[in-house]
């Protein structure tokens, strides 16, 4: 397979320039106006951030890629679907308060929001994934897959099932109705270590399937009955008492991310931003963030969102963990096992690789790439 094309820019701005002027550069040196935008209607996937958690994109960098569109005549929209656990983006009106509340609006941003699946996460379509394994039939966002045009905009930082969510996670993961998300998850299943659980029910507070239960000894216990695996738990838990129970259960995973993310983009024009910010440990969807684990890279652009986050994962790989992070932390613990990859010495049961792999073998795009800067 071919190289793809994946464009990149630091984030020195000198005076007289900014960073949003460098974005805007750096999505049209990597050829965002060859896509036919006219009277198109486009739907920009961002993630608006869990309120309580800042290290969201800012909606800034937003209204850049909608002014864009809208400079080459299309019809841009904000976009991300409702959540499956709990919290204050699981359905759209709460969706759209968070939004607001973390300063994405139609005043800031210049385009119009719509949570892909509807008031209640119901209103999906299901799309074909030709050579899926393990979907055959994404239920996706209705809204996003009435768009024209897609395009992603990504914070890429570290995830405690993925080992980092990146361009494909916002796509497959993010554009996943309720029901897709379940059909995602669904296939790992945490367990509680009793010796370690120490009683103190945050898990429970983030389990929307209400499958953690307390004996009389305070200690959780999930029923895996009612759990459907969407890892939650396992980021809530401070004492390490909650693992996944099957170690290939995050493969299946990031493969069901890889197809999910083959159903959003077959079929229509599609680009990709993902901006090395912010790097921290965990998901957006946490409702705080923690000291980013490695330092402010850059931003990239491609056609190809598998050469975009191998790209982005190299430039990571390449940095130094940050002192006093999560990451930190892990390599200066006792016993620390050296895996030589900071995603998965974050969380050592994950393994980014197996999404890329995937993606790139259904033929979603490529992991082989060139980068070119762009001043």
């Amino acid at each position: 397979m071919d190289q793809s094309k994946v464009y990149f820019t630091d984030l020195r701005a000198k005076v007289g320039d900014n960073l949003l002027q460098k974005l805007e550069r750096l999505i049209r040196t990597a050829g965002i106006g060859e896509i036919d935008f006219e009277k198109k209607m486009t739907a920009i996937k961002v993630h608006f951030g869990e309120p309580g958690n800042l290290s969201f994109l800012r909606p800034n960098y937003a209204k850049v890629v909608a002014d864009v569109v809208k400079s080459l005549g299309g019809l841009p929209f904000l976009t991300d679907c409702n959540t499956l656990y709990v919290g204050r983006r699981k359905n759209a009106l709460e969706h759209l308060d968070a939004a607001y509340e973390n300063g994405f609006s139609p005043f800031s941003t210049g385009c119009q929001i719509l949570i892909g699946d509807g008031l209640k996460g119901t209103d999906d379509v299901e799309v074909p994934v030709e050579g899926g394994v393990y979907v055959k039939n994404a239920k996706i966002g209705r809204a996003i897959m009435d768009a024209d045009v897609f395009i992603s905009l990504s914070h890429f930082k570290g995830h405690e099932a993925t080992g980092f969510g990146g361009a494909l996670k916002n796509i497959g993961m993010g554009c996943g109705s309720r029901a897709g998300k379940m059909e995602q998850h669904n296939a790992g299943k945490p367990q509680v270590d009793q010796g370690l659980c120490v009683g103190c029910r945050r898990c429970a507070s983030q389990c929307a399937q209400g499958a953690i239960s307390f004996g009389g000894d305070r200690k959780a216990a999930i029923d895996h009955a009612k759990c459907v695996g969407c890892g939650r738990c396992l980021g809530m838990c401070n004492f390490d008492a909650i693992s996944n129970e099957n170690s290939c259960a995050n493969e299946e995973l990031n493969a069901k991310i890889a197809e999910y993310s083959k159903a959003v983009l077959s079929g229509r024009p599609s680009f990709h931003i993902s901006l090395v910010v912010d790097v921290s440990p965990y998901c957006d969807c946490h409702g705080e963030n923690d000291l980013p684990i490695l330092p402010d890279v850059g931003m990239f652009a491609s056609f190809d969102p598998v050469a975009l986050d191998q790209a982005c994962a190299d430039a990571c790989l390449r940095q130094r963990p940050i002192p006093g992070s999560r990451l930190d932390e892990n390599m200066h613990a006792p016993g620390f096992h050296d895996l030589h990859d900071h995603f998965c010495n974050n969380f050592p049961e994950t393994d980014w690789k197996t999404c890329l792999a995937h993606a790139e073998a259904i033929g979603v795009g490529s992991r082989s790439y060139a980068l070119i800067e762009v001043k």
